[in-house]
């Protein structure tokens, strides 16, 4: 979490024009709704770490802008219309009275400007994320849930509150070419080509570190490690899982319950 924000407060002079919905495309609308969508997913689940953490979707076009949260609102407010627009400098492109977490930006602009796959990225800080980020192990082949992530999953050592710009590189080289990321001694990190992608990346994750802080309590020497071998083969299975798209329907209904449970995320 960082207790620090960039100042995003704009007034008449800044000569920055106000939102509306209609001096923006409608892709750059559909990504909005979809990205206040995930944002009111994560404090579903139980995700949301008060007003920290931090969620954000790249604009289409050449100077990779970036939709991220208001630094104040709860997860289960924002709309689409809430989301504040900045470039990589952490400059505003539409006025708003809010500002933007500074570790937020530290960690997502660097996603956004040198990943093509990057086109959400997800940050959380859970307990069972957590737990398994200060685990000497890390993430472990134990549930087949584990076993679809491990193969796609890098980690990052944790050097404080990611305030330092200098961390952005180090951050990129050890994503690689990886869509998920264990933070040490901090939290969970999800990429993916659009919000239902990353989503669904950090659900899978997420119910692994469960699964895994769960079965630990039984002590280390009760686990049932899986066969030789078997770790890998469902990593390949994962990977042709996700390339097919085969979580769109899950998406999908995942809007449906929104709709039913806290509505009003498309305004």
């Amino acid at each position: 979490m960082s207790t620090t924000s960039i100042n995003m407060k704009q007034n008449e002079q800044t000569g920055l024009p106000p939102f509306s919905r209609d001096t923006i495309s409608e892709e750059e609308w559909d990504i909005r709704v979809a990205l206040a969508a995930t944002y009111r997913l994560i404090a579903h689940y139980g995700w949301d770490d008060l007003i920290y953490t931090h969620i954000s979707a790249r604009v289409p076009g050449p100077e990779h802008h970036f939709l991220i949260n208001p630094y104040g609102m709860m997860f289960e407010e924002i709309t689409a219309s809430s989301l504040v627009k900045i470039d990589l400098e952490g400059n505003a492109i539409i006025a708003t009275d809010w500002g933007v977490n500074a570790a937020g930006f530290t960690i997502h602009s660097a996603m956004h400007e040198h990943s093509d796959d990057a086109n959400c990225v997800i940050h959380v800080h859970t307990d069972d994320g957590m737990a398994v980020s200060a685990q000497k192990h890390g993430l472990l082949p134990l549930t087949q849930t584990s076993m679809l992530m491990l193969g796609d999953l890098a980690y990052h050592d944790y050097e404080g509150v990611a305030l330092n710009l200098e961390e952005r590189d180090r951050l990129l080289e050890d994503m690689g070419d990886k869509h998920l990321m264990i933070l040490r001694n901090h939290g969970t990190l999800t990429v993916g080509k659009n919000c239902s992608d990353a989503f669904l990346r950090m659900y899978y994750l997420e119910r692994a570190c469960t699964a895994q802080v769960k079965a630990l309590s039984a002590g280390h020497d009760n686990l049932n490690l899986p066969n030789q071998g078997v770790p890998e083969f469902t990593a390949n299975q994962a990977s042709a899982s996700f390339d097919q798209g085969r979580d769109g329907q899950a998406w999908f209904a995942l809007l449906r319950l929104l709709d039913r449970t806290n509505p009003g995320y498309d305004s």
